[in-house]
């Protein structure tokens, strides 16, 4: 995973990764068909760990201000605690073949619409002020991508730190009252 994360899916040969298991190219195929696989292998659970984490986070909560500081501090938080997976699926979810690249795609549009709709909840509820909750909803998770490519755990902020501050980022984006 390492090598898709620095290199990309296309700058990887299966070769490399053989090699940086320590085993012989021959000896992946007892674990996967091919580099192809283990990309949508990579891309599926992460995406599906990215919903889960979602679901889990404003299941039952009804305020829509609460529910969107939940769900974006939990976004916040796999981009950080799961770097590698988040930079192969932003980048690479693309070279993924049909039809399992308009599958992942589609769980995409489906946390980015769910996202949408809280914050669509919380104009209609007079909670949040945005002029477009579709270009918040991006704004906000762009912002949350990003912490894949510059956060470090040896750096000045915690995981935990970082998605807190990015919750609060984020109602400020959505005009959380």
């Amino acid at each position: 995973m390492t090598l898709f994360a620095q290199r990309g899916y296309h700058g990887t040969a299966l070769s490399q990764v053989a090699e940086a298991l320590g085993i012989r190219t021959p000896s992946l195929y007892n674990h996967m068909r091919s580099k192809q696989e283990l990309l949508q292998r990579i891309v599926s659970d992460t995406t599906e760990g990215v919903l889960e984490d979602f679901r889990l986070a404003v299941e039952g909560v009804a305020d829509p201000v609460e529910r969107l500081r939940r769900a974006t501090r939990v976004y916040a938080l796999r981009h950080a605690t799961h770097r590698r997976e988040a930079l192969i699926v932003n980048r690479d979810t693309t070279s993924l073949d049909e039809p399992a690249r308009s599958e992942q795609q589609e769980l995409r549009r489906r946390h980015e619409h769910a996202l949408r709709g809280i914050i669509t909840e919380g104009v209609a509820a007079g909670t949040l002020n945005v002029d477009s909750p579709a270009l918040a909803s991006f704004a906000i998770r762009e912002m949350c991508v990003s912490i894949a490519r510059w956060f470090r755990e040896d750096g000045p902020f915690t995981a935990e730190q970082v998605a807190d501050q990015y919750s609060g980022f984020a109602l400020q984006i959505a005009g959380a009252r």
